[in-house]
C-alpha cells in the first residue's frame, strides 16, 4: 500500500482519515523525523485506517476495544511464507497507532489516546550480534588499496567501525562533516540529532588517502564529483545508498573468509562491545552512539556479562 500520509494517498481511504494522516505526516515532518521512518508510519497507520475504515470508524469513533481486535488480527495475520507477523512489527505498528492518537488528544480532536490501553507484544531479548576484535582487524585489514573503489571501501568500513555508525548515518555524510584537526565526525543520526564522535588514527589515514587519491577518481567522465557533497561516492560519482554499503561489505567478509549474511549494523554492535569491554561507562557509549534512552544501551552489558562468565567458568578452580 502507499503511504496515506503523503500527497500521494489512495483514493480508496475515507476523506476523514487522508485528512487526519496528512496532518501528522506534516507534524513528523516539522519536527525532522527522517523520511524512512515517516514512511514507515504512514504504512503501518494506512493499513490500520483501511481496516478501521471497513469497520466503519473513523479516527475519533476509534476505541480501545476495536484497537485490540486490531492487535489480535495483526499477531494473527501470516506473512510470506505462511508465518505470522513478527512481534517487534506488530509492537512497531501499535507504536505508529498511538503517536497518532496522541498527536490527536495534542490537537483536542480525542480526549483519549485509545492505544494507551493496548499493550505491546513483548520484544525478544536477543543479544546484539558482534565480531571479535581481531575478526574486525582481519576484515579491515583484508581490503587493499590499490583501486579508487577499494581505497574508498577501506576507508567507509574503517570510518564506520571507529565511529560505531548506523548504514543509513554513513551514507548521508558530507564532505563537511569531517573535522580532521580535532579528529571529529559530526553525525546526524535518527530524529535529525547530530552528535560528535571522535575517530581513531587508522580511521584518519584511510581517510585522508580516500579523500587525496580516490574519490575525485569515482566517477570520472560521467559525473563530476566537484559538484557532489557526499563525503563517499559511488563509481558513477554519485552518493552511496545503503544497499551499496551492504553489498560491499559481503565483497570483503568473503575475502577475509567470515560469515556472510554479516550486516554494517554487526560493525556498529561490534564498536559498542568492544568499548564496553574496554572499560567505557555506558552513559559515553550511549552518547557515541546516539541513543536517546540508556535503557538501549544497557543491551550491551548483557554480552558483557556473558563474557566475564567465560571468563570465570574458564578461569576459577572452583567454577
Amino acid at each position: 500500500m502507499k503511504n496515506p500520509a503523503t500527497t500521494d494517498n489512495p483514493k480508496d481511504l475515507p476523506t476523514e482519515w487522508r485528512e487526519a494522516l496528512a496532518l501528522f505526516d506534516r507534524s513528523l515532518k516539522a519536527h525532522g523525523m527522517a523520511e524512512k521512518t515517516r514512511r514507515a508510519y504512514g504504512v503501518d497507520l494506512g493499513e490500520f485506517a483501511a481496516w478501521a475504515a471497513a469497520a466503519g470508524a473513523n479516527p475519533e469513533a476509534v476505541r480501545y476495544r476495536l484497537l485490540r481486535q486490531y492487535a489480535a488480527r495483526l499477531s494473527g495475520t501470516p506473512r510470506e511464507g505462511g508465518r505470522s507477523l513478527s512481534r517487534p512489527t506488530v509492537a512497531r505498528k501499535l507504536a505508529s497507532i498511538r503517536s497518532f492518537y496522541r498527536y490527536m488528544v495534542e490537537r483536542g480532536e480525542r480526549a483519549d489516546n485509545p492505544a494507551d490501553l493496548v499493550p505491546s507484544p513483548p520484544r525478544p531479548k536477543s543479544l546484539p550480534k558482534a565480531l571479535r576484535a581481531d575478526q574486525v582487524g582481519e576484515l579491515l585489514d583484508r581490503i587493499p588499496t590499490q583501486t579508487p573503489l577499494e581505497t574508498r571501501d577501506r576507508a567507509l568500513f574503517e570510518l564506520a567501525y571507529s565511529c560505531g555508525l548506523r548504514c543509513e548515518e554513513i551514507v548521508n555524510l558530507d564532505l563537511d562533516a569531517l573535522d580532521f584537526d580535532a579528529e571529529e565526525l559530526r553525525v546526524l543520526g535518527k530524529g535529525s540529532k547530530t552528535r560528535i564522535v571522535p575517530f581513531g588514527e587508522q580511521a584518519q589515514g584511510a581517510l585522508e588517502r580516500y579523500l587525496s587519491t580516490a574519490r575525485q577518481s569515482l566517477g570520472r567522465g560521467q559525473a563530476s564529483p566537484e559538484g557532489e557533497p557526499a563525503l563517499f561516492l559511488s563509481k558513477t560519482g554519485r552518493r552511496l545508498s545503503a544497499s551499496d554499503v551492504r553489498r560491499r561489505l559481503q565483497v570483503w567478509l568473503r575475502k577475509a573468509g567470515l560469515a556472510a549474511g554479516i550486516s554494517p549494523h554487526v560493525l556498529r554492535h561490534s564498536f559498542a562491545t568492544h568499548l564496553l569491554e574496554g572499560g567505557a561507562d555506558l552513559r559515553t557509549i550511549q552518547e557515541l552512539l546516539g541513543h536517546a534512552s540508556l535503557s538501549t544501551t544497557q543491551l550491551y552489558t548483557r554480552v558483557e556479562s556473558g563474557r566475564l562468565r567465560r571468563q570465570y567458568a574458564k578461569s576459577h578452580p572452583r567454577a
